[in-house]
């Protein structure tokens, strides 16, 4: 093999290499963001990498591009093709989708010479301006923050109002208000005379059965004992 060829060999498989590199990252991308980033010095392209991967979860790169080209064909990144002219890097976010956009934005208005080129994620391709808005959009801990304390805010409200219900409630006035001096209770209206109950016959007693009297028996008459006679007073002697 000629020196020719195997250096073209070698470079066919450098192409390689970074392509199947380039094709990993977006595999487990979530969004990728172009920028411009010719005209940084040496010491803003540090800082600036040194931001993103403090950040976590994102890698940021400078490909060539037709190496990008190449490996964003058949993926939901073809889009940004259009906007591989000229020197390009690039941020691959794996975790929050506009963490890499909102990350580069922090530093546009210290590099002037840093600019947005365009964006892509779920599909859909950014231009500049859209990419700038996206990355104005707070983190994904921020939104869900968010969304817990709208949720809990209704709840803390009903609460408040359970509570203030409560507080005013019957027995709480009663307890509150300050003692009256007693008034005099109002004559008490004769009562509704209660229902006479109704008379309940009583049920008529059984007759016992006269018993009949036995004849008494009669007493045998004494038989009056013969009184004696009295003597015959004799005649006083003349």
């Amino acid at each position: 093999m000629s020196a020719i060829s195997a250096n073209l060999e070698n470079n066919r498989n450098a192409k390689e290499t970074v392509v199947n590199e380039i094709r990993e990252r977006l595999d487990r991308a979530k969004s990728i963001v172009l920028v411009d980033s010719r005209g940084l010095t040496v010491a803003e392209d540090t800082n600036l990498r040194k931001s993103l991967r403090k950040a976590g979860n994102i890698d940021y790169k400078v490909y060539k591009n037709s190496m990008m080209a190449f490996a964003i064909e058949n993926t939901d990144f073809a889009g940004l093709k259009d906007y591989l002219a000229g020197p390009t890097a690039v941020a691959f976010s794996y975790e929050d989708a506009t963490a890499a956009a909102a990350q580069i934005s922090k530093h546009l208005k210290g590099m002037p010479n840093l600019e947005f080129k365009a964006s892509a994620m779920d599909g859909e391709v950014y231009d500049a301006a859209k990419t700038k808005a996206i990355a104005d959009i707070p983190p994904r801990e921020v939104l869900i923050s968010k969304l817990l304390g709208s949720l809990k805010s209704p709840l803390s409200s009903f609460a408040r109002v359970i509570n203030a219900i409560a507080e005013k409630s019957p027995d709480a006035a009663a307890a509150e208000a300050p003692a009256e001096a007693p008034a005099e209770a109002p004559v008490a209206e004769a009562a509704a005379p209660a229902e006479e109950a109704p008379v309940v016959e009583a049920a008529p007693a059984e007759e016992a059965p006269v018993a009949e009297e036995a004849p008494a028996e009669e007493a045998p008459a004494a038989e009056a004992a013969p009184a004696e006679e009295a003597p015959a007073e004799e005649p006083a002697a003349e």
